[in-house]
This record gives structure tokens, C-alpha cells and sequence, in this order.
């Protein structure tokens, strides 16, 4: 296992939010927990822990705008289950995916979104 050693003045290691992000993408994706990722990287739980609800607060305040992009089905049937609700499956960058049914509102949606991409 690679240790690594800071040394001088700064003796904390910055990590850009992009990197913040990669590495809390990795948490659930093939069975793998928070503490298989954090020992991974050489961090604790709780850094994870920390990263998770910072983005969520930044994530959560009105100023973030989130717009979303109409979407046309290529080379796909329609999905019917026999009544007239449109159905949506939505897959995250991190794997996970998120079915929807009906119409929600777009805030819910994009709450929705941003809390499974960070969870």
C-alpha cells in the first residue's frame, strides 16, 4: 500500500472538487462502500462524509440553476405498461439509475438528481 508523506508548512493535501466528485462517484458502484473508497484513497470516512454534504448544500442553494434538455427516443420502442403514464429511467454518471413515472415538477427532479449523484 502507497503511504504518502507531506512534509514543511502545509501539511494538508487540497483536492479539487472534479477529483471531490470522481472519488465520491465510486461509492456503491460494484458493491464498494464508503469505507472501501476512502481506504482506497488514503482518506477517512469522514472526509467522504464532509465532501458529500458540502456538495449537497452548494448543490441545495437557489442560486445553482439546473436546466433540463428535451429528449427524443432513437431506435427505441415506446415503453407501455398498459395505462397512459410515461415512463423515465435516468442513468447517472456513477451508474445509478433513476425511474420516473408521470410528470414531476423540474425542482423535484433536479433535487432528485442531485442527491442521488452525490449519495
Amino acid at each position: 500500500m502507497a503511504q504518502e508523506i507531506l512534509i514543511g508548512v502545509e501539511r494538508r493535501r487540497r483536492w479539487p472538487d472534479e477529483r471531490k466528485l470522481e472519488i465520491l462517484a465510486e461509492v456503491g458502484v460494484d458493491g464498494a462502500s464508503v469505507s472501501d473508497v476512502a481506504r482506497r484513497h488514503g482518506l477517512t470516512r469522514q472526509h467522504l462524509y464532509q465532501w458529500r454534504t458540502s456538495f449537497r448544500q452548494r448543490l441545495s442553494s437557489p442560486d445553482q440553476s439546473v436546466a433540463f434538455v428535451p429528449v427524443a427516443s432513437v431506435n427505441a420502442p415506446a415503453v407501455t405498461s398498459g395505462d397512459d403514464t410515461d415512463e423515465l429511467a435516468i442513468v447517472l454518471r456513477n451508474g445509478r439509475c433513476i425511474r420516473v413515472t408521470g410528470h414531476p415538477a423540474e425542482e423535484l427532479l433536479a433535487r432528485v438528481i442531485r442527491i442521488a449523484e452525490t449519495a
